[in-house]
Formats: structure tokens, C-alpha cells, sequence
């Protein structure tokens, strides 16, 4: 293996975002147009986070957007009651919700295996309530 070779390996191994091995380009490219998205928010090592339905002045946001957790780590949405009815749905049907509109409404979800999950808000995703779980 030349020096160049070698470099070019290492370059790829210690690369981030959609080309590297963390697996957050994928919640890059679902969420990257979001103005307020920038990567997820390390929340390893809890074996709880919480996600708040309906953030933002609007109530047409999830917050944080994303997260990266362990897991095992239970993920627990809680409804503000702002911007109108909301549900949770997996991207890819892990996991939904049942619609609420009422404060304090929770819907958990335990991951079991890592993974990327990208979820959205059904009646609300056309205007970007998108957000993520990257499970490590």
C-alpha cells in the first residue's frame, strides 16, 4: 500500500456525514433542509430521552430534531398541545403513533437495535415536521 493509498483509507475511516460510518448521513439528507437541524444531539448513555410534539412557536416541529442514543434507550414524545393534531410515524413502519392534539399526550418507543429511524408527522410533514433517532 503507497503513503497515498493509505492516506485516502484513513481520510475515508475518520470522514463523517453521509460518506462515513456513523450512519448520520442518512438523517442529513432527511432532515439537512430543516434551517434549525444540525446533526443529532448525543443523548447516549440515557436510558430515557425525551422528544417534545409541537415545538417551536408554530407547533409544527419536533425538538430536539434528532437524537443519537444506545440501545435499549426508550424514547418517550410528549405533545405541547400547539399547532393542531399530530402523530409519530417510522419512516419505514417500525413504529406509529396514535394522533393527539391535547398537552401532555406521550407515545414511547424502545429501540432494540442500531440503526438510523427517520419519523415524521403525518398531517404536518409536507411543511418539514421530520426528525430522527440514530441508535448506536
Amino acid at each position: 500500500m503507497t503513503a497515498g493509498t493509505a492516506a485516502a483509507a484513513l481520510a475515508g475511516c475518520l470522514s463523517s456525514g453521509s460518506g462515513g460510518d456513523d450512519g448520520d448521513g442518512e438523517l442529513d439528507d432527511w432532515l439537512g433542509a430543516l434551517e434549525a437541524y444540525d446533526g443529532p444531539v448525543d443523548r447516549t448513555g440515557e436510558d430515557e430521552v425525551a422528544v417534545t410534539v409541537g415545538a417551536e412557536s408554530d407547533g409544527l416541529a419536533f425538538d430536539p430534531l434528532a437524537v443519537a442514543v444506545d440501545v435499549g434507550t426508550t424514547v418517550v414524545w410528549e405533545w405541547t398541545g400547539r399547532g393542531g393534531r399530530h402523530n409519530v410515524v417510522d419512516r419505514d413502519g417500525a413504529f406509529a403513533s396514535e394522533y393527539h392534539d391535547d398537552e401532555g399526550a406521550t407515545f414511547e418507543y424502545t429501540f432494540d437495535e442500531t440503526g438510523t429511524f427517520a419519523y415524521y408527522c403525518d398531517p404536518h410533514r409536507a411543511l418539514g415536521m421530520k426528525g430522527g433517532v440514530r441508535v448506536r
